[in-house]
């Protein structure tokens, strides 16, 4: 089994099955907090999808894009942990 094998029947399908699932936690999550995290994690898994089409198309520029919405994701879940900190001073 080669690398190519590899990432596409068995990583792309158990990351596939994640989206579903994360999208489904998503639309049920009963805080912001929770559709937040998940929101998160999407962005993360889809870097992992980014990061496994760069490799079987060797094409490394992805890989920037990956970069970039990485740290795109991390300020947005910093920047919504400090509004929640705000508002719960506020209350």
């Amino acid at each position: 089994m080669t690398l190519h094998d590899y990432l596409y029947y068995i990583l792309l399908p158990i990351l596939s099955f994640s989206i579903v699932l994360l999208f489904i936690r998503f639309l049920m999550g009963p805080s912001i907090a929770d559709r937040v995290i998940t929101l998160d994690l999407l962005i993360t898994t889809g870097i992992g999808v980014i990061a496994i089409y760069s490799i079987t198309s060797n094409q490394p520029t992805f890989l920037d894009i990956a970069m970039i919405l990485a740290l795109i994701a991390f300020l947005g879940t910093v920047a919504f942990s400090y509004y929640l900190e705000k508002r719960n001073k506020n209350e």
